[in-house]
């Protein structure tokens, strides 16, 4: 075994290991993926807390641990924390023939993650808003017939329908579209933004009662251009947001007293729905 191929399945057995999933496909995928792949030569600019920390080389040994890489510093755009990535996907578990919507796909490491979850029969449609992030991921994943890579904005584009929207940019509440686009028993992971200090992580599951939603972790992600600005109006705390069970949207229900927040035409509740 080469010194890159041991230092990614070490890298695999890490990422499976915090994720804790009970799929074993997951430690397979994340040593199957080369991630330098994604991230253009080397070397690469690692963001560590408030600074940033270049790597002593273009050696792909680098960039297998929990390091946050730079696609474009001065954006503050990054391919994302490892473990982060490694939790949401264990958590939303792709199937084979399931698809998926990717909103913020970057270069398309972690789009390329889960074409491998959701193979055979399973598609993935990836959209970036920045073009030149489109046009590196849309060669990266060249190889990958079951992904499109779309250079659009998802907030107006409208998603198709999916088994799961993976999400990475904070958005102040998900557009009813996206929520709409949901199939039965369909996820969405993504990072809520509902004010300047609170970031959550946030698991909706379709059920036939309505949309479950799960608070579980913090996250923080740069703004979704389009849904990252919540009204004055939309008070909510850290506390009543971690509450929230579940997601209406105004057209259907209107906002009860177990209302743990109402940004636009969406509202989150304290209240419990059953599973399908």
């Amino acid at each position: 075994m080469t010194r890159i191929a041991e230092a990614r399945k070490f890298y695999a057995r890490l990422m499976a290991a915090n994720a804790g999933s009970a799929d074993p496909r997951l430690e397979g995928v994340f040593a199957a993926v080369p991630r330098e792949a994604f991230l253009g030569p080397g070397p690469w600019t690692v963001v560590a807390g408030n600074g940033k920390v270049e790597t002593p080389s273009a050696d792909p040994v680098h960039i297998y641990q929990n390091v946050l890489v730079a696609l474009d510093a001065d954006k503050g755009i990054n391919n994302g924390e490892p473990f982060l990535h490694a939790m949401w996907i264990g958590k939303v578990a792709p199937k084979p023939g399931e698809t998926v919507t990717h909103v913020g796909a970057g270069t398309g490491y972690y789009t390329a993650l889960l074409a491998h979850l959701i193979s055979p029969g399973g598609a993935v449609t990836a959209f970036e808003l920045e073009s030149s992030l489109a046009d590196r991921a849309r060669k990266n994943l060249e190889a990958y017939d079951e992904v499109a890579v779309i250079h659009g904005d998802a907030v107006i584009s409208g998603l198709p329908p999916s088994d799961i929207i993976y999400v990475n940019a904070g958005v102040a509440a998900p557009p009813a579209e996206w929520l709409k686009a949901l199939k039965p028993g369909g996820r969405m992971v993504f990072p809520w933004r509902p004010a300047e200090r609170i970031g959550l992580a946030v698991m909706v599951t379709r059920t036939e009662q309505g949309l479950a939603c799960d608070p579980f972790m913090r996250s923080w992600f740069i703004p979704c251009i389009g849904a990252s600005l919540a009204s004055s109006a939309a008070k909510i705390d850290r506390e009543s947001a971690a509450r929230s069970r579940s997601i209406w949207l105004t057209s259907e229900a209107a906002p009860d007293r177990t209302a743990t927040a109402i940004i636009g035409d969406v509202w989150f509740s304290s209240r419990s729905i059953g599973p399908s």
